[in-house]
């Protein structure tokens, strides 16, 4: 049975076809080519679920790496209000106070018996991550070093994972992980 010669629309997308000894188009290939041009309902369905069943796998097994992303961010800031506590001290000739309460990190300089506000930044809670650790506050003489009862232990914790930053009177400070 020959197959019926195409109107010439669809040339582009169909493959020619001996007919007999014809030149004949497919008109079933016109008409794929033409359903070929966009997306249906149902491919989009297929595909979202799909991705949202590897999200379901995937989410509870990145829920500890994230937390420990989250822990180790915290203890870094931590870190960081020490180091800045010391070259603050250290650049303004002055004492410094470091703060380090689960709502706020502040830094503080001593200057004619008062302490002024310097730097503060939001703690741990404002990300909900506890903070545990002695209550006094750090002080930093210009030389870096501290100053009375200046060392301690913080703890911080979220979803499991907890590091430590060890603060000795010295200055030093390390990361417990």
């Amino acid at each position: 049975m020959p197959l019926p010669a195409d109107s010439g629309k669809c040339r582009a997308y169909s493959r020619p076809v001996a007919q007999n000894g014809g030149d004949g188009y497919r008109t079933l290939a016109c008409k794929v080519a033409a359903m070929r041009k966009g997306i249906s309902v149902v491919e989009v369905l297929v595909v979202v679920v799909i991705v949202g069943l590897l999200f379901l796998i995937t989410m509870p097994k990145l829920e500890r790496p994230l937390a420990s992303i989250t822990v180790e961010s915290e203890v870094q800031r931590l870190a960081r209000a020490h180091m800045r506590a010391r070259m603050i001290a250290t650049t303004r000739s002055r004492i410094a106070v470091l703060h380090l309460r689960p709502d706020s990190l502040t830094i503080g300089l001593v200057e004619h018996g008062d302490t002024v506000a310097w730097w503060s930044e939001p703690g741990p809670q404002t990300r909900n991550v506890t903070l545990t650790g002695p209550s006094h506050s750090v002080l930093v003489t210009p030389t870096a070093i501290g100053l009375g009862v200046s060392n301690g232990t913080w703890t911080v914790t979220y979803r499991g994972v907890t590091r430590s930053m060890v603060l000795s009177r010295l200055g030093r400070m390390r990361i417990v992980r």
